[in-house]
């Protein structure tokens, strides 16, 4: 009888694991499989050297001290921390007006607004960065015309190869990135509180200031997470747009993986953009607990 008892226990608690496993069993193998593994795989090659084209698996710290050390690189990694923050900052004040006008004044046409905004996401991201060159070059349509109304007498070329083609490119990339988290923590503000700040007196900035901003605080911090990670780790637009004066770091990798065949440094580099957007997400969460504590 007791080993029949035991027998219907173990079989009850492999029911009760079975339904965990299976649900969250292949997720959690996806992630070991597809994430886990590729970003060990490539902080391992970090610490390795390339000698006569061969890699030499020997642990050291050398390439990320040439990463630090290197004047070179420091430039790269600060120009590529100047463009995601100018990105950020020139992105913000577009994606909220556009999300606050989504959100409060086109009431009707909201999800019209909201598609328009999210469309380009389903276009080539090459293709839009293209455009952009298309759009900026020396025959393109702004040069084109300028030249043919008289007011310059040959193209521009500072609107070409240099951080404000790639920052001005990354700008419109990325605002649906910013748009779409403040646009859903202002789409969740309860309209009683609009309407008991009106009551109170207040005028419509000072509700907008005291008690808009505040609550929408949250989506603006995870936009702006969003923007500055994607557009510090980019690399097309860099790459189409940049010039020699534009170059990211993470055009830097790709060279080091391509034509330099220095796999171990370039995974150095790619350990420390890694580092650096997940300081930046640390960052922004610890500021949104802060800002949702405060506005509690």
């Amino acid at each position: 009888m007791t080993a029949v008892a035991a027998a219907g226990t173990l079989r009850s608690a492999r029911r009760r694991l079975a339904g965990p496993i299976l649900l969250f069993g292949p997720p959690f193998l996806f992630v070991l499989v597809f994430l886990v593994y590729p970003y060990a795989n490539v902080f391992q090659f970090s610490f390795f050297r390339v000698e006569d084209y061969k890699f030499v698996h020997e642990y050291s710290w050398n390439n990320y001290l040439r990463a630090i050390n290197g004047e070179l690189y420091q430039r790269v990694l600060l120009v590529s921390a100047r463009i995601a923050f100018l990105v950020t900052l020139c992105a913000l004040p577009l994606a909220y007006a556009l999300a606050y006008y989504a959100a409060f004044v086109v009431r009707r046409w909201r999800h019209v607004l909201y598609f328009l905004v999210v469309t380009p996401l389903w276009t080539s991201f090459l293709l839009r960065v293209y455009v952009w060159k298309l759009i900026l070059g020396r025959t393109g349509l702004v040069n084109s015309a300028l030249t043919l109304s008289g007011l310059t007498s040959e193209p521009l070329s500072f609107l070409i190869y240099n951080q404000f083609s790639v920052c001005l490119t990354l700008v419109y990339i990325l605002i649906p990135f910013f748009f779409l988290p403040i646009y859903t923590a202002l789409e969740k503000i309860n309209p009683a509180y609009l309407e008991a700040s009106a009551d109170l007196g207040a005028p419509p900035f000072r509700t907008f200031w005291r008690v808009i901003v505040p609550l929408s605080l949250p989506g603006v911090i995870t936009g702006a997470i969003f923007t500055f990670c994607l557009s510090f780790g980019d690399f097309v637009a860099p790459a189409l747009l940049g010039g020699p004066g534009g170059t990211m770091v993470s055009n830097v990798i790709v060279g080091q993986f391509g034509a330099a065949f220095d796999w171990p440094f370039g995974s150095a580099l790619a350990v420390i953009v890694l580092l650096t957007v997940l300081a930046v997400i640390g960052l922004g969460s610890l500021a949104e607990r802060k800002g949702v504590g405060a506005s509690e």
